[in-house]
């Protein structure tokens, strides 16, 4: 028969086996949990919103609210809008150009920004009825001495511009996206950022794409591609 101390010893073991079972079901190894882990999906993510930090900011996203409920066109969504807003705020921009004006949202966007920044836009359009409505919408949301609308062919007037440019939106013609290119990239400063909407939908300038990835001065990522799509050039210092 088994003596006391060898009951005791056993005793002893079998707690010992029971402790670290235990800690194997409390402790997974890492990589183990990181298998176990649930991808994050768009959908698990809160919806992002911009809350306005004070009046003037109010009152130019309820200047977007309004216009979006009058003739859009072509148009930034809210993402787009933010991205706009945000990169414009963080290089502190002082000269914002874009190519195609359109109905102004997009320029309301980048309007919440240097109204922080003390910058300016640049806006390019060929479209009179569509700079009437910008026009309109500058004035609602009280940003119109922010903004310099040029009326006519932004492959002509844009190129006239000499002040180095810290921010270049392109969304005008698709086609024209690479001649847009080579024609203010040298105006563009060094650590400056070209962006580039649709670059999913409609289908992106094909040539414009090759430019701005095979060009060494050049740093590219594509951004939002969920929906139209944004291309991000850094022009390296």
């Amino acid at each position: 028969m088994p003596t006391q101390r060898t009951v005791t010893i056993i005793a002893i073991l079998g707690l010992l086996a029971f402790i670290l079972g235990q800690a194997a079901t409390l402790h997974v190894h890492p990589f183990e949990r990181r298998a176990e882990a649930r991808t994050v999906t768009v959908q698990d993510l809160p919806t992002a919103e911009t809350l306005p930090k004070d009046d003037g900011e109010a009152r130019i996203l309820d200047a977007i609210a309004q216009a979006r409920e009058g003739q859009r066109f072509a148009n930034v969504s809210d993402d787009d809008g933010r991205l706009l807003r945000q990169l414009t705020e963080a290089i502190n921009a002082q000269h914002v150009v874009e190519l195609g004006t359109s109905t102004g949202e997009s320029g309301l966007w980048f309007s919440l920004a240097l109204r922080k920044t003390g910058g300016r836009l640049h806006t390019f359009d060929i479209d009179p009825d569509r700079l009437a409505v910008a026009r309109e919408n500058f004035r609602k949301a009280g940003v119109a001495d922010l903004i310099t609308i040029h009326e006519g062919d932004a492959h002509v007037e844009a190129p006239k511009l000499t002040e180095p440019i810290d921010l270049l939106f392109l969304d005008a013609e698709k086609e024209g996206y690479d001649a847009y290119l080579r024609e203010l990239l040298p105006r563009v400063r060094p650590g400056g950022l070209i962006l580039a909407h649709n670059m999913r939908r409609p289908t992106p300038n094909p040539r414009y794409l090759e430019a701005i990835t095979s060009d060494p001065n050049l740093d590219t990522s594509f951004l939002l591609m969920d929906g139209a799509g944004m291309g991000l050039t850094l022009k390296k210092r």
